[in-house]
């Protein structure tokens, strides 16, 4: 019976989590539970957070998975193998199928009453040799309806059976294409708001995860923010910083905004323009969807596709979309679009968003529009943080039209932006900066073109061609596993399976200088060669 539950309730209709649970036979409560509770602290998830532990029909008695669902105060759910089987999922296994009916018993049944897969399907490490392996863990998330209650898409979850007709609630099917240019994805992986310093966070490796520039801030940038703090009684003035950035992209002041950084951009653009058929090109960073979809936005998707290059075709998006966003150069892909073939994107009516934020890394900012005027409805997002490294500080800004400056910047907090960040976009805008940038930009053109031509030498390793930005992307086989390699060799690379329209044999690596890219290179081939052969191959 799909939807049968036994064990104890949650105490609050809050709690938005369900944690899809395989196991053998036998295995313990204090193994399932250990494991549960690694992934979800892992993740940065509260247990309180969980609804129910979710399972097949032929597991529903497992002493481990009801132990495990006792010690978190939550009943276990179990559903039909042939219900988990129609939910389509990131990591299907052929041989969970041979033994139990479906590709996957964790992630279908996290996905089934659900909206978004949070955390993948994880195995349990084991401390014991005789646990090792016995349980795998996914987790997934309800989004609230209007009535505050958790349910599949903003709906009451239904106790009804999953007929294998109908559509998964993985990423891919929140948003079903409603037009014939608009493409389905099949996975986005673990959520949206995943990003690359969760990859490297609390782990002594060499980072090719994340795309901030090393040994930043510079000196000079330090002193100049460390300066500023002895000003910290008053409340923030950007007026001096705005008219920086201004002069630095010879517009009117009126047409600048600063933000703590891009990442606030996108919250405002989400929250104050009007958009009815909001769509964001992918793969792309996928803040800017994250921060419509939690604005209340039914967003569109068009996916770029890799036997393309990942390049735009502006025919691609919908004539009737009134918000787009674009990322040029994009990440992750690191392709370089046309200014000409964006501009085909904008018309009136339509607000065209870029983010600019990793444009200061191409060589003269060749098909930027930051400092254009003439093009209808366009916004331009720059961020501070790649170059200049300041993640931490949050400063980016916004270009547009003066009513549209003036439309965000009401929809921002007083002084949103502060004293020590105004201080370090000032000091960015300066003459030195500009040259200090540039030097960078060229640097970074000759440390990428030195990791392209090393992992041209790799067989396994198919590269997308025309990289323009700081990082590259690459596909390969069994990438999950490689990149676990690589941790276990100091290195972490950014998963690729979190952007939608990739998947897991997708990676990115941030360019980085020849030393450590030889140290990688040899960590790569050494990931590489030591997978086990695959059975049957």
């Amino acid at each position: 019976m799909t939807g049968a539950s036994v064990g104890p309730g949650p105490e609050s209709g809050a709690r938005s989590l369900v944690v899809g649970v395989g196991a053998r036979r036998g295995a313990s409560g204090d193994a399932v539970f250990a494991l549960i509770e690694a992934v979800l602290s892992g993740a940065g998830l509260d247990p309180a957070d969980v609804a129910e532990v979710a399972t097949v029909d032929a597991k529903g008695d497992e002493p481990g998975i009801v132990g495990a669902a006792a010690r978190l105060g939550v009943p276990v759910r179990t559903h039909p193998a042939g219900a988990l089987a129609a939910v389509r999922v990131p990591h299907p296994s052929g041989a969970v199928d041979a033994a139990v009916g479906t590709p996957s018993v964790a992630e279908a049944a996290a996905l089934i009453d659900a909206d978004e897969l949070v955390v993948p399907k994880t195995r349990a490490p084991g401390g014991k040799a005789a646990e090792k392996g016995v349980a795998t863990c996914a987790v997934a998330r309800r989004f609230p309806a209007a009535d505050g209650t958790f349910g599949v898409s903003g709906r009451k979850t239904s106790t009804s059976p999953v007929t294998a007709g109908s559509r998964p609630f993985t990423m891919a099917a929140m948003n079903p294409p409603t037009h014939p240019p608009m493409r389905d994805i099949e996975s986005a992986g673990p959520g949206l708001r995943h990003h690359g310093d969760a990859e490297v966070r609390g782990e002594n490796l060499t980072d090719l995860a994340v795309n901030v520039r090393t040994h930043t801030p510079p000196p000079w940038l330090r002193e100049r923010i460390a300066a500023s703090l002895t000003s910290l009684a008053a409340y923030p003035d950007g007026s001096s910083a705005r008219a920086a950035v201004a002069g630095r992209h010879g517009l009117p002041v009126e047409r600048v905004l600063l933000t703590a950084g891009a990442a606030e951009a996108f919250v405002l653009i989400a929250r104050a323009l009007p958009a009815r058929r909001p769509v964001v090109v992918h793969p792309q960073f996928t803040e800017p969807e994250a921060a419509l979809r939690a604005a209340g936005h039914e967003v569109g998707r068009v996916l770029l596709r890799a036997e393309d290059g990942f390049r735009l075709d502006p025919a691609a998006v919908p004539e009737e979309a009134d918000l787009v966003v674009v990322g040029n150069p994009t990440n992750p892909t690191s392709v370089l679009h046309p200014a000409a073939l964006l501009e085909k994107l904008a018309r009136p009516g339509r607000t065209l968003v870029v983010d600019e934020a990793f444009m200061d890394v191409v060589p003269g900012e060749r098909e930027a529009l930051c400092d254009r005027t003439d093009i209808p409805g366009l916004v331009v997002l720059r961020s501070l943080t790649k170059t200049w490294g300041l993640a931490g500080l949050r400063i980016g800004y916004v270009l547009a039209e003066p009513e549209t400056v003036a439309r965000l910047a009401e929809a921002q907090p007083l002084w949103p932006v502060s004293t020590p960040a105004l201080a370090a976009a000032e000091a960015c805008m300066e003459p030195r900066a500009l040259v200090e940038a540039a030097e960078a930009a060229d640097r970074i053109t000759v440390d990428r073109a030195h990791l392209l031509a090393g992992l041209a030498e790799f067989s396994e390793v198919e590269v997308v061609e025309a990289a323009r930005g700081p990082f590259v992307l690459v596909r390969l086989e069994r990438a999950a596993e490689v990149r676990e390699r690589l941790r276990l060799l100091g290195f972490a690379a950014r998963r690729g399976d979190t952007f939608p329209g990739l998947g897991p044999r997708w990676l990115r690596l941030a360019v980085r200088d020849r030393a450590t890219t030889n140290r990688f290179l040899q960590a790569l081939d050494q990931a590489v060669q030591a997978l086990p052969a695959r059975s049957g191959r």
